[in-house]
């Protein structure tokens, strides 16, 4: 089936790219859901605590610097920003696969040689509590693709078969939100079924299983990786929508537009940059804990600098909640504008 599956996708993305050029390009128009009947809480179920919000990190808290990260701005125009934006993107993408192997956390120390003190102390710090970095590929999706394979890779090395069957029903539910949101069935089935089996695929013991290898081979391949990471957005856009009053406030603090065109400008369209919001969204949506580490200079008036980091508690969890909700299955390292993959000592 996975073969299959693949093959599959990879001649539905040959008629797209054929017909588009490559890259998944979906343009979804959604009906007004205050028209529609709302479902009753069988077919979905409100997180419990949409009034209580204790996951969102300030980010004005982390005191990105520029001249630590190698750019600075000057005066130019929108055209000219776009162009260079567009330019770093090409070169990144020539370079840097959409995962990198695992490399030793030094080599991230490496980078940061002739960078600001504060950072590198930081980085020393950092090797306390981790051992090792993945590499994403910095083309607006590698929140996405770094969920994607950390949360993939935890399901193959633990072989939990209980947290595969709890997001599956998850994903079930939003399969129905998304119906319930005016989203046509055909605009986002493909994109499920392929992480559907991706995700089945890391339990051994069937003839569909894979390995550390063959999930790293798929992770690299477009025709996977885009499908997935766009079943990702789809889920994001459908918990945003779902709960716009509890979003509202937060979507107003990055931008000056609504809920439903802030997820139509910000969320659905691939290459766009995640934020909070969309982490709040998506650990909600399939009920994963995920810990963003800050490499930043939160600290840099403090004599002894620390290292910050936040954990996306799913709203749906409370102190008594099971080990499941609570303990993070997925690591990022964030820096300006980017995730990549961290791994614990």
């Amino acid at each position: 089936m996975a073969a299959e599956a693949e093959a599959s996708v990879r001649k539905r993305k040959a008629g797209e790219d054929a017909d588009h050029g490559s890259g998944v390009d979906v343009h979804v128009e959604a009906v007004d859901s205050a028209t529609a009947e709302p479902p009753s809480t069988e077919e979905i179920p409100k997180s419990s605590d949409d009034t209580a919000f204790n996951s969102n990190p300030n980010p004005s808290e982390s005191f990105l610097f520029e001249d630590d990260y190698g750019y600075s701005c000057s005066c130019v125009d929108d055209g000219d920003i776009m162009k260079q934006y567009t330019d770093i993107r090409a070169v990144e993408a020539a370079k840097i696969p959409y995962l990198g192997d695992k490399e030793p956390l030094s080599s991230l120390a490496a980078e940061f040689q002739s960078g600001s003190p504060i950072l590198q102390e930081k980085i020393k710090l950092l090797g306390e509590q981790y051992a090792a970095i993945r590499r994403t590929r910095g083309d607006g999706n590698c929140f996405y693709r770094g969920f994607m394979y950390s949360y993939l890779e935890h399901i193959l090395d633990a072989q939990d078969k209980a947290e595969v069957d709890r997001v599956l029903s998850n994903i079930e539910q939003c399969r129905k939100t998304l119906q319930f949101l005016g989203y046509a069935d055909f605009t986002f089935e493909d994109f499920f079924s392929i992480f559907i089996e991706q995700l089945e695929s890391v339990l051994q013991g069937s003839e569909t299983s894979i390995s550390h290898e063959e999930l790293l081979k798929r992770s690299r391949d477009q025709s996977i990786s885009d499908y997935v990471v766009m079943f990702f957005r789809f889920v994001t856009a459908g918990e945003i929508r779902r709960r716009a009053e509890f979003f509202e406030p937060f979507v107003a603090g990055l931008s000056n537009m609504s809920v439903n065109q802030f997820v139509k400008a910000s969320v659905e369209p691939m290459g766009e940059e995640s934020d909070h919001v969309h982490i709040i969204a998506l650990s909600d949506a399939l009920g994963v804990p995920i810990r963003v580490v800050y490499l930043d200079r939160s600290s840099c008036d403090s004599s002894s600098p620390t290292i910050n980091h936040h954990d996306f508690i799913p709203s749906s969890s409370s102190s008594s909640a099971s080990d499941h909700l609570t303990k993070s299955r997925v690591t990022l390292l964030y820096r300006p504008g980017h995730y990549d993959i961290l791994y614990p000592n």
